[in-house]
């Protein structure tokens, strides 16, 4: 029988208004390793954790759908387990603008929950009201407005697919700056300096996932002197964030269009911290929008890195 200790029971408290993404949040917490339970009464989680630490961690959801909610006693209920040194809980809060949320109830032609009888629009502003105080209270806030469900699983993987592994997770990222910064980066490169494949003609419809392009960007002399520089600056500040007890740092390099440079140069500084032993997710957003590229988590060097 196994005596050695363990370390405190991870759990995260899911909640948000309803349509922001609380079950598409809940399933990919279960991918990622989680033991979920979605509307739990508030009154049983207490009972639930009295046992001994799981060996994974605990994805609870809740919301105004269970019988026993409110605000004041899912905030009692997060302040008393913050209390308790066996346990390490999270409020992870979804949210999303009232006019996405009406949006998305006018799609499915769902009844608000908070307004059966009358209209949804009535029951998204009551609920929104009812949860200011927990959407100021939670640890992790996500805006889901502009996500789609597969933008909010890999914003999710960023910060709890790593979770088992217990050690820091990095995510690096390339985007387009047409399309603005993406949401919850720690830190930010320009890649716009390097040459661009853009033009050309050859070059142009590939990306930086195919070997041309990563090498006519490589070619480039100020590549080197650039790459050598964010990685030593990475790898200096990922002990760093250990040590203070951060679970995960991003990194994105963003482009005129997302395809080429940035794309090359996420791929380059993953490669190299991967390497290194870091677990490493990378994703390329407007490759993404493409259905040209997959989100991918890896624990050391990827199948991607490897080839």
């Amino acid at each position: 029988m196994d005596d050695s200790p363990k370390g405190p029971q991870h759990v995260v408290l899911v909640t948000g208004p309803s349509g922001a993404g609380r079950s598409t949040a809940i399933n990919a917490l279960e991918d990622f390793g989680f033991e979920a339970i979605d509307n739990i009464p508030l009154g049983l989680i207490p009972r639930l954790l009295e046992g001994p630490a799981l060996d994974r961690p605990l994805a609870l959801g809740v919301d105004i759908r269970n019988r026993d909610f409110t605000v004041g006693g899912l905030l009692s209920l997060q302040a008393a387990l913050a209390e308790q040194p066996q346990i390490s809980p999270q409020l992870l809060y979804l949210d999303a603008a009232p006019t996405v949320l009406a949006r998305r109830y006018s799609e499915t032609r769902r009844r608000h929950p908070l307004a059966p009888d009358s209209a949804y629009t009535e029951g998204i502003t009551r609920e929104l009201a009812l949860l200011e105080q927990a959407r100021a209270a939670a640890d992790i806030l996500i805006d889901t407005s502009e996500m789609s469900p597969h933008e909010l699983r890999a914003q999710l993987a960023s910060w709890f697919a790593g979770e088992q592994a217990q050690q820091l997770a990095v995510s690096v990222e390339s985007f387009s700056y047409k399309r603005g910064l993406p949401q919850g980066l720690d830190m930010v490169f320009d890649c716009r300096f390097l040459d661009n494949p853009h033009w050309v003609p050859d070059l142009r419809a590939l990306s930086g996932l195919d070997a041309p392009v990563q090498a006519h960007v490589k070619a480039d002399p100020r590549f080197d002197p650039f790459m050598l520089k964010v990685i030593d600056l990475a790898l200096f500040l990922l002990p760093a964030c250990t040590d203070e007890g951060k679970a995960h740092l991003s990194f994105g390099f963003g482009c005129t269009g997302g395809q080429h440079r940035s794309v090359t140069v996420t791929e380059t500084v993953a490669r190299a911290l991967a390497e290194q032993g870091w677990q490493v997710s990378t994703r390329h957003r407007e490759l993404e929008r493409r259905g040209q590229a997959a989100k991918g988590v890896a624990t050391g060097l990827d199948e991607r890195s490897q080839a």
